[in-house]
């Protein structure tokens, strides 16, 4: 009976080192679309998001790398439309704490530069606004294996603070989010 356990705690060790040494490749879309009535007026908002993000997992358990995220929406009401762009790029730190073969949790720090464009057309007349700045960020997240290192990633939110300074002494925005519970984000992953 001691060799049987021995094997199986040796089995679920090695699953949770064979990811050693490789290459973590995951991220995120998300589209929306929304059209409401105000009064007589219409109004129409698309928003598109796609965060990419690749890693090198050096232990069995903490993989380091780089990560993107690029959005934009768009709102129509009547002849104003308002155009909004941003850009974030940075690295992470991911700690991940395997619960089985199928089941893993990880944590991930993720800071780096971010970039805000908005561009307004009220008629004919157009305003531009731009800013950069830093975020920070710590996201607690559910990991389950698929297939062969294929997965989905679960997190329900986290915990983030950024800020953005416009410019010609523009606004300057600083952010805390504390939004666990209130948001549900899905992703895919692949170790190679």
């Amino acid at each position: 009976m001691k060799k049987i356990l021995v094997m199986a705690a040796l089995a679920i060790c090695s699953f949770a080192n064979a990811q050693k040494g490789t290459i973590l490749v995951g991220g995120s879309i998300g589209y929306s679309s929304e059209t409401r009535t105000l009064g007589n007026n219409e109004v129409k908002n698309n928003e598109f998001d796609f965060s990419p993000k690749v890693g090198y997992q050096f232990h069995e358990n903490w993989t380091v790398g780089g990560e993107a995220s690029f959005g934009s929406s768009k709102t129509e009401q009547g002849t104003n439309e308002d155009r909004f762009n941003t850009t974030k790029l940075g690295a992470f730190l991911r700690y991940t704490m395997p619960l089985n073969p199928t089941f893993s949790f990880f944590a991930e720090l993720g800071l780096g530069y971010q970039s805000e464009k908005d561009k307004t057309y009220a008629g004919p007349i157009t305003t531009t606004a731009k800013g950069d700045g830093m975020y920070v960020g710590v996201t607690p997240a559910l990991f389950i294996n698929m297939k062969k290192g294929f997965g989905l990633n679960f997190n329900i939110g986290g915990l983030s603070y950024g800020t953005i300074n416009y410019e010609n002494n523009g606004p300057e925005y600083k952010n805390f989010d504390f939004n666990f519970g209130k948001t549900f984000n899905i992703g895919v992953s692949k170790n190679f």
